[in-house]
C-alpha cells in the first residue's frame, strides 16, 4: 500500500525559513497530483499549493511568492519550502495524492510561527 509520511515541521520566528517533506512508501510519480494543505484551529483545512505529474503548479494567494512546491526523483519525496513564515502560516500541513479517484494522505506535521 502507497503511505505518505511528512516531516520538517517546528517552531519557528516571524520572517524564518522551513522545508516540508512527504515521503512515498511507492513511486511519489504514481499519482496524477499531489498538494499541500494546511488546517489552523477552529478553521477549515485549505489547499496551499498543487503539483501534477506534469509539473505544473499552483499556489494559494496567501503563500504565493513565498512557498515553493516541488519533487525530486532520487528521494522519492515532495517538498514544500515556505520562506518569510508569518503567524497566519501556523497549522498543522499535511500532504495528499490523487491517484485515479482515491486520495492518500500523511499524518500531518505542526508549523508554528511566533513574532
Amino acid at each position: 500500500q502507497v503511505r505518505l509520511s511528512e516531516s520538517g515541521g517546528g517552531s519557528v520566528q516571524t520572517g524564518g525559513s522551513l522545508r516540508l517533506s512527504c515521503k512515498a512508501s511507492g513511486s511519489i510519480f504514481s499519482f496524477k497530483s499531489m498538494g499541500w494543505y494546511r488546517q489552523a484551529p477552529g478553521k477549515q483545512r485549505e489547499l496551499v499549493a498543487t503539483q501534477t505529474a506534469g509539473g505544473m503548479t499552483d499556489y494559494a494567494d496567501s503563500v504565493r511568492g513565498r512557498f515553493t512546491i516541488s519533487k525530486d526523483r532520487a528521494q522519492n519525496t515532495l517538498y514544500l519550502q515556505m520562506n518569510n513564515l508569518k503567524v497566519e502560516d501556523t497549522a498543522v500541513y499535511s500532504c495528499a495524492g490523487g491517484l485515479g479517484s482515491v486520495a492518500v494522505w500523511g499524518q500531518g506535521t505542526q508549523v508554528t510561527v511566533s513574532s
